[in-house]
């Protein structure tokens, strides 16, 4: 009687190593130390290589992959593509690690979940669904899918109800709206994949081989972040045309980590995470990278307007090994209908909102009575809803918790309502810092924005003002944040002290009473004057000797005129 095809699921892992004693003599301390260090360092720089190796052949295979759908398939539906694709491979490896894993410490080893009959996986359905939110029977995992991919006649079909299982399987359970829609934007019978369904279907063969080849980690070695690096990589490749393309506003990775740093100063650990206008998730995840998901106690989340980009954002949760019980990502306008009342308040609040992007504002006469607007007395104009962002955020913001937004230039001088919002936040004392950016550093505008940090527990009545308009590197059309630009302006920011030209520490009473509530940087932090000095003394003793020379000219002039006149 065989017994191998029954699934048991272990909950939790029980093993222990075992620990020895050591009666060997030992090298002095500073001899072991000085080894560690040496071997440290070494396995660092071996660890580097090994990643910038296996990060450039995943660069590789993507343009590989675009080689192969060019003239098809645009750049934007190119990465909804790849992205969908990789999605699938990701949670079906995913859950046969998952799975495997158990079977082997149970003490069968050579269980493998993706040589299981369909049949025999359905009774551990509930379990995992459960567990892990979600459901794959064998026959649709991505490995078996692709293998038999090039004899399917029918594989755009498979692949659709591969889709469309995944997504039902979560239905019912807590994971349902992590899981719903998530392949929405995967049109397997899209005629940019070809005119005729079998050319359809060999593009889908060469897009399934393409990403079954990609080295996107082993799960035996728990390095499955290649995942979230193809992600970023195919946002960068697309991110310049991205906005008017598919509602995507990237966020440069280096000005998302500036934003998570000033939120995280003297934390080691935060209980929510949030962004009320979070695109594909990038800003989210830099958390999960800096503090290690981990620290981040009670999850990720956020909100968007945009389907697409609401979709992009879920898979990007899943590809960086985000659990769906760790996130709540929903779909809706953030200002009129926001999604998070019951979690409020975030501990951290970190966001790119759209800039002077149009709302209802005052046409809607209930919004001045909502109590994230009320406070102000005023609703932010309905041509620039900018300062509803952080009046949105700003009562969403836990009382121990800082939120570090980037804003459009002009929010921190216009008058009119916007002027009326700015005083409302310094009379208050909720605006920590203003941080004005360097220019061209998003994608889409040229302009230097900058960040305003909000704090409702501050320790001062001021303003720290900083200039880092310098601080990047020309790169091609572009300019970037380098780390020792970020270290710099974090620096200078915790720091919290004047600096000719680069750091003002302003009162409220003067932002008020004397600059009517202005807050752009350039009023209080003077600039460096980088033209050359002229030295007026010398200035004047040049003029005067040019003066001299010019006069004797003249009068050497004059002798030859009277000379001529007495000869004619």
């Amino acid at each position: 009687m065989q017994t191998s095809n029954m699934l048991f699921i272990p909950f939790g892992d029980t093993h222990e190593m075992a620990s020895g004693t050591n009666h060997t003599i030992t090298p002095s301390i500073a001899t072991q130390n000085s080894n560690a260090v040496k071997l440290a360092r070494a396995e660092k720089t071996m660890t580097d290589k090994i990643k910038d190796q296996e990060r450039e052949e995943l660069h590789k295979a993507i343009w590989s992959i675009a080689d192969d759908l060019r003239g098809s398939v645009d750049g934007w539906d190119f990465k909804q593509y790849v992205l969908g694709i990789m999605f699938y491979r990701y949670i079906s490896e995913n859950l046969t690690y998952y799975i495997n894993k158990g079977e082997h410490e149970s003490g069968d080893t050579s269980f493998d979940y993706a040589a299981l009959s369909d049949a025999d996986a359905e009774a551990a359905r509930a379990g995992l669904i459960e567990e892990k939110g979600f459901f794959i029977l064998p026959s649709q995992l991505f490995c078996n899918v692709r293998r038999r991919a090039k004899n399917d006649e029918n594989l755009n079909i498979t692949l659709e109800n591969a889709f469309r299982a995944i997504e039902q399987s979560a239905q019912g359970a807590d994971s349902e709206g992590d899981f719903a829609g998530l392949f929405a934007d995967v049109d397997i019978n899209s005629p940019k994949l070809g005119a005729t369904l079998s050319k359809r279907n060999e593009k889908l063969c060469k897009l399934l081989d393409g990403i079954g080849n990609m080295k996107l980690g082993n799960y035996q070695d728990n390095s499955i972040d290649a995942f979230g690096d193809a992600y970023e990589f195919l946002m960068t490749m697309y991110a310049s045309g991205a906005g008017k393309s598919g509602g995507e506003f990237f966020t440069p990775q280096e000005v998302s980590d500036l934003l998570c740093r000033l939120t995280l100063v003297g934390k080691t650990q935060v209980n929510k995470v949030y962004d009320p206008a979070c695109g594909s998730g990038s800003l989210l995840l830099k958390f999960a990278k800096i503090l290690g998901k981990e620290n981040v106690r009670d999850g990720f989340y956020g909100q968007e307007i945009n389907l697409t980009t609401y979709n992009l954002c879920r898979i990007n949760m899943f590809l960086h090994d985000i659990g769906f019980d760790k996130f709540d990502i929903q779909c809706d306008d953030t200002l009129t209908s926001p999604q998070h009342w019951d979690e409020e308040p975030f501990e951290a609040i970190v966001s790119n909102p759209p800039y002077s992007i149009k709302w209802v504002g005052d046409k809607d006469a209930t919004l001045i009575n909502d109590p994230r607007f009320s406070p102000a007395g005023v609703l932010a104009p309905s041509s620039k809803a900018d300062l509803a962002f952080i009046m949105h955020s700003l009562h969403w913001l836990a009382a121990d918790g800082t939120a570090a937004i980037v804003c459009f230039p002009g929010v921190m001088y216009r008058s009119g309502a916007e002027q009326k919002i700015r005083k409302y936040l310094i009379d208050n004392n909720y605006v920590d810092a203003i941080i004005q950016l360097p220019d061209n550093l998003f994608f889409g505008t040229s302009i230097a924005t900058c960040i305003m940090v909000l704090k409702k527990n501050k320790k001062d009545n001021n303003v720290l003002f900083i200039d880092a308009s310098q601080e990047c590197e020309k790169v091609t059309n572009n300019n970037k944040l380098r780390d020792h630009h970020i270290e710099r302006v974090m620096q200078l920011y915790t720091d919290r002290q004047e600096v000719e030209h680069a750091v003002a520490l302003v009162s409220n009473t003067t932002i008020g009473e004397e600059q009517n509530y202005t807050l752009s940087v350039s009023t209080y932090v003077e600039k460096e004057d980088t033209t050359e000095k002229v030295d007026i003394v010398e200035l004047n003793a040049r003029l005067a000797e040019i003066v001299k020379k010019e006069n004797e000219l003249r009068a050497e002039i004059d002798e030859i005129i009277k000379e001529i006149e007495g000869l004619v």
